[in-house]
């Protein structure tokens, strides 16, 4: 049908229905009904773009669309329309859940500092925890939520300083410091390229290194400078001070990081045999880690077998819990002053533990680690063979299997006939 040359065109794209009902009235006779639209009107994306009838009427009173939408639709579906219910509902949900979450962690940072001072010590005149467990839970839960969940870390720090004292401007600068150091190390983790599933060595090293030793600089250095501000400290005590309060911050991420990993990635035993040799491991090194601290004789060493062990055999999910438990048991005979820490000075104390517990997790950490990459470049060399099998048996089809079958009856005077082709196959 030509269109009437004094009637503008109103829509593209008019035609029948499909499913062969009749057309309404006033709709056969459109103007430019069957005609395509023009290449200059159409929109991006394959969308096809039709103004509205001049008269207000719905495109649906106007027969069937075949493709595209219109004006007034796009904008809807785009966002750019007021939208009068939908998005003050979703807002608040969004605020909801934001707000439980933050909560969450709040909660859990403050069930770990209660846990963490349990156990302290006073070095030059500061309380300081050697194993502050909080840390490591706010560095994870910045790589799961990001830092939307910062005010949840300040509002766990600034609960655990008020469950022990009165809330002053001193707990306010440790929370700010408390909070500043998850932060740089959650960023410096980022710029190298960091994955919380530590299943490669430079992830390991990057924990080590950047979350736990240089981020947490940031939490030691605010501390020390709000205990010397406030007098509570001499000037000549900075430096032992800054260093337990450093170590006991670092330990907690090199503990607790790969223990949260663990718990929300677990790599568990397969059968009822591998369940019962890790559980009997983490027995026997809770055994021999009470065996070696509290023994007349420095036999602290003996940990480290078991620590290897458990990394070599069930790689993140044993060396983690082991070390774990390594640390607590000798944090607490630190603590004590009972073993090998007896009748020492407090500064010599925290020498000793801070450098026993670092080795401790650097041992399990970064062997796992290694561990767990090799395995993971073993199964792409396994997967890429397959592949290629599969590949040669579409090329010629039984040919992998005539040389495997021709490879296991093949002597050894054989395959010295055939030369460098038969020992590429064998390779192969």
């Amino acid at each position: 049908m030509t269109p009437r040359p004094d009637s503008p065109r109103r829509w593209w794209h008019l035609a029948r229905p499909r499913d062969g009902s009749p057309e309404e009235p006033g709709t056969a006779d459109a103007p430019g009904a069957h005609e395509p639209a023009p290449p200059e009107e159409a929109a991006p994306s394959g969308i096809s773009v039709r103004p509205l009838p001049p008269d207000g009427a719905s495109p649906e009173r106007t027969g069937s669309w075949r493709a595209g939408l219109s004006l007034e639709q796009l904008r809807r579906s785009s966002g750019a329309g007021p939208d009068r219910e939908g998005r003050p509902a979703a807002l608040s949900v969004r605020a909801l859940r934001l707000m439980t979450l933050i909560l969450a962690v709040a909660l859990a940072y403050y069930g770990a500092g209660r846990l963490g001072l349990l156990r302290q010590v006073v070095v030059e005149g500061a309380t300081v925890t050697p194993l502050w467990l909080p840390s490591g839970v706010a560095v994870a839960a910045l790589f799961v939520f990001g830092p939307r969940i910062v005010p949840g870390i300040a509002l766990g720090m600034l609960a655990v300083t008020s469950s022990i004292s009165p809330v002053s401007g001193y707990s306010v600068l440790v929370a700010v410091g408390n909070t500043l150091a998850p932060l740089a190390s959650w960023y410096l983790l980022r710029l190298v390229g960091f994955r919380p599933s530590l299943e490669r060595l430079r992830d390991g090293l990057a924990l080590v290194f950047l979350g736990a030793l240089g981020g947490m600089t940031v939490s030691a250095a605010v501390g020390t400078g709000t205990l010397l501000a406030t007098d509570k400290i001499l000037p000549a005590n900075t430096w032992p001070v800054w260093a337990a309060w450093w170590a006991g911050d670092a330990l907690g991420v090199l503990v607790v990081v790969p223990v949260l990993v663990v718990l929300f990635r677990p790599r568990l035993p397969r059968d009822v045999r591998g369940w019962v040799e890790l559980l009997g491991l983490f027995a026997v090194t809770a055994a021999l880690t009470l065996v070696a601290i509290y023994s007349p004789l420095d036999l602290l060493f003996l940990v480290f077998p078991l620590l290897i062990w458990a990394a070599l055999r069930f790689e993140l999910t044993g060396s983690a819990p082991a070390a774990l438990i390594v640390s607590v048991l000798a944090v607490t005979a630190a603590t004590n002053q009972q073993g090998p820490f007896a009748g020492r000075a407090m500064g010599e104390i925290m020498v000793n533990l801070q450098a026993f517990n670092v080795s401790v997790a650097l041992t399990g950490l970064l062997l796992s680690s290694l561990v767990t990459e090799r395995r993971h470049v073993r199964e792409r060399i396994e997967d890429a063979c397959q592949e290629l099998a599969e590949v040669v048996d579409t090329l010629a089809p039984g040919a992998s299997g005539r040389r495997s079958r021709g490879a296991e009856g093949t002597g050894p005077d054989e395959g010295e006939e055939r030369g460098s082709t038969g020992a590429g196959w064998g390779a192969g």
